[in-house]
């Protein structure tokens, strides 16, 4: 999954929004992992799940923002978290569990949806194209 995510930042414009869709344990933050990495924004061992704090930096200056979405209830939660202008910000924008508040977030983005049942399968989707790898 690390490997995968420095080949996924390779193709990624310097600001970008993506969505990761999966079960618990599914490896979206080991993805994540690997995004940074190819970034250069921080090391696999320096990225950890924002699932507490909602929202991670990394770079300097700030090159990937990592949102987890899954404690939250509420869109009026949601609206708490100054998004759009990190929306705005010359930056990699990785979203955990975006599925929930759909309909408040951009269009526009890259959808990675990751299935770990018998064998992982990954499915990669963008406005424009659609990819599946195992």
């Amino acid at each position: 999954m690390i490997a995968l995510g420095e080949r996924l930042a390779a193709l990624l414009p310097p600001r970008a929004l993506v969505f990761l869709q999966g079960d618990l344990g599914a490896g979206k933050t080991t993805l994540v992992k690997g995004i940074a990495k190819g970034l250069g924004a921080a090391m696999p061992e320096e990225v950890s799940s924002p699932t507490f704090t909602l929202i991670h930096e990394y770079g300097d200056p700030v090159r990937m923002y990592h949102i987890d979405l899954y404690r939250l209830d509420s869109p009026r939660q949601l609206a708490t978290l100054g998004l759009d202008e990190i929306f705005e910000r010359e930056a990699v924008v990785v979203v955990e569990w975006p599925e929930k508040f759909a309909r408040w977030l951009p269009r526009e983005h890259l959808t990675v949806k990751i299935s770990a049942a018998d064998t992982r399968t990954i499915t990669v989707e963008s406005t424009h194209e659609s990819l599946t790898t195992d």
